[in-house]
């Protein structure tokens, strides 16, 4: 059995997914982009500019995407998040300052444990970016 996090990108969100990717995979290391299927012409979902399904891995961890211009009724939400572990304080930084910034949303300030300490490990921070994923980083004792 295997299990991989699947993102479909909706709404406003749907025509980012392979720009989202390609960020993903420049700043996650051991990262790549595996396979990238567009919609053909004629088929459901018809637009060939969208991601009919993808897979791309972030630091050896697969994950899957595809888009949708269908109206759902659901989208991304900080309900569901993307949990990093660092290892190191620049690795924290360098992550929280690409993700969360050019439209992205801050929701726990980057900081050390000096007033909060959520107990996750001593530097902590949540953000969403800006095509609506939620990333928690964590920086390991």
């Amino acid at each position: 059995m295997k299990i991989a996090p699947f993102l479909t990108f909706v709404g406003n969100q749907c025509g980012k997914a392979e720009e989202a990717i390609r960020l993903y995979t420049s700043i996650f290391p051991n990262s790549e982009i595996k396979s990238i299927t567009k919609y053909q012409e004629g088929e459901a979902g018809d637009t060939p500019d969208l991601i009919k399904y993808g897979v791309f891995t972030l630091n050896n961890i697969e994950y899957k995407v595809s888009e949708s211009n269908y109206q759902h009724a659901w989208s991304f939400t900080p309900a569901v998040s993307l949990f990093v572990d660092c290892t190191t304080e620049n690795e924290i930084d360098i992550l929280f300052k690409e993700l969360s910034s050019n439209g992205g949303k801050i929701m726990i300030p980057l900081d050390n444990y000096e007033s909060e300490n959520y107990g996750f490990g001593k530097k902590f921070g949540w953000c969403e970016d800006r095509f609506g994923i939620s990333w928690q980083l964590n920086l390991l004792e």
